[in-house]
C-alpha cells in the first residue's frame, strides 16, 4: 500500500513538472493534434503567419508528451469551456470598447484588425504571407510613398529584406518617407488598395490609418545588413541630414547593451552561439565586453577569453554583422518580455 502511495505521489509530481513546463502554444498544439487533420486545418486558416509558425513548432515539440499530460490538457480545456457563459461574449461593440479602453485607439485597431472579420484590409493582410522578393517585385515600379506605406505595415525584418530588393536609387527616399509617415489619408490608402486589387483581385474599404514614423524607420534599419544600412543612411543624409540623425538616435546599437541588466545579459547569452558572441565582442568597447564577461562564471570566463583571443584579427564587416545579429535576437527577446532593452532606441 505504501509503495502504491509513493508511486502515485511520484507520478503526480512528474505530471506537475511536465505541465508547468508547457507553454500556451504547446497546450494549443495538443488540442490541435487531438482534433484531427480536417478540423485542425480549418482552425489554421484563421491564424496569422506568426501564429501558424509558432503553432507548427509547438506541434512538433509535444511529440514525446506523456498520455497523462495530454489528458490533463484536455481536462483543463473542458473546464475552461464549462466556465464560459454566453453573456456578452462575441459582441463586436463590447470587444471594441474593452480593447480601446485598454490599448488606445491605434493599438486596438491593429489588434481588432486581426481578430474581427471585416476589420482589416485584405490587400494588406496578403502581404504577411508573401516573401520579401515577391513584395519588392510587386512595388518596385510604384511611387516611393506607396513603397513606404508597404514597408510600414510589414514586420521589420521582412521590411528590411524588401528594402534590399528594391532599386538602389530609391531606397534612401523610401526610408525617408517611412520616417515621415504619421497618418495615411484615405486617398493614399485608396491608391494602395488599387495596387493590391490589381495584384490579387481583392478590395476593402479605405480608412485613415497610422503607419510609419521615425521609430518604424529605425527598426527597419536595425534589421538591415551592415552594408545596406551604410548605403541607405548615406543617401538619406544627402536627402535630409536632420531626419537621418533622428533615425540614427532611435536605432539600438551594440553599445546600448550596457543598459541591459545582468539577468537580461544572461538570457541573451543563452540565446546566442558562443562563437558569434566572441566575434561580436572582439570589436566591442571594454565596457560592453566587461558587461558580458562579468556575467560568466570564473571558469567559463577564462575559457571564453582564451578562445576569443585565439581568433586573432577579424574583419570589421564580420564583427558588425555578428553584433547586428545579436541585436536582432535581443529585440526578439525584448518583444517576448524576456529582457528589457534601454538606451537610444525605445523598443520597450
Amino acid at each position: 500500500m505504501a509503495t502504491e502511495i509513493i508511486e502515485d505521489t511520484a507520478k503526480a509530481e512528474a505530471l506537475r513538472v511536465e505541465m508547468s513546463a508547457m507553454t500556451g502554444s504547446q497546450r494549443a498544439a495538443v488540442l490541435m493534434l487531438l482534433l484531427g487533420e480536417q478540423q485542425a486545418s480549418e482552425i489554421v486558416r484563421f491564424l496569422d503567419p506568426k501564429e501558424v509558425q509558432a503553432l507548427g513548432a509547438a506541434m512538433v515539440s509535444v511529440a514525446e508528451l506523456s498520455q497523462e499530460a495530454v489528458n490533463q490538457v484536455l481536462d483543463d480545456f473542458v473546464m475552461t469551456i464549462k466556465k464560459q457563459t454566453s453573456i456578452g461574449l462575441g459582441t463586436t461593440e463590447y470587444v471594441e470598447k474593452v480593447f480601446k479602453r485598454a490599448l488606445g485607439d491605434d493599438k486596438a485597431a491593429s489588434v481588432l484588425g486581426r481578430i474581427m472579420p471585416g476589420q482589416s484590409t485584405k490587400g494588406l493582410d496578403i502581404l504577411q504571407w508573401m516573401d520579401a522578393r515577391s513584395i519588392a517585385d510587386m512595388i518596385r515600379s510604384e511611387h516611393p510613398q506607396v513603397c513606404a506605406i508597404i514597408l510600414s505595415v510589414l514586420e521589420h525584418e521582412v521590411a528590411a529584406d524588401v528594402l534590399l530588393f528594391l532599386p538602389e536609387e530609391i531606397r534612401s527616399e523610401v526610408i525617408q518617407r517611412v520616417a515621415s509617415l504619421e497618418t495615411v489619408q484615405p486617398s493614399a490608402m485608396a491608391e494602395l488598395e488599387a495596387i493590391m486589387k490589381k495584384q490579387f483581385s481583392t478590395s476593402s474599404s479605405a480608412a485613415s490609418s497610422s503607419f510609419g514614423g521615425i521609430k518604424a524607420a529605425a527598426k527597419i534599419m536595425n534589421s538591415t545588413k551592415t552594408a545596406l544600412e551604410a548605403q541607405v543612411m548615406g543617401g538619406l543624409e544627402k536627402l535630409d541630414a536632420d531626419l537621418m540623425m533622428k533615425i540614427q538616435d532611435n536605432m539600438f546599437t551594440f553599445d546600448n547593451l550596457l543598459s541591459v541588466d545582468s539577468k537580461g545579459i544572461q538570457v541573451l547569452m543563452r540565446n546566442v552561439e558562443p562563437d558569434m558572441l566572441m566575434i561580436a565582442l572582439k570589436g566591442a568597447n571594454e565596457e560592453v565586453r566587461g558587461k558580458f564577461l562579468e556575467n560568466m562564471s570564473t571558469r567559463a570566463r577564462g575559457m571564453f577569453v582564451d578562445d576569443m583571443n585565439a581568433k586573432g584579427l577579424l574583419r570589421i564587416a564580420d564583427v558588425e554583422d555578428a553584433q547586428k545579429t545579436i541585436m536582432r535576437i535581443a529585440r526578439k527577446l525584448s518583444d517576448s518580455g524576456d529582457l528589457v532593452l534601454g538606451g537610444g532606441a525605445d523598443f520597450v
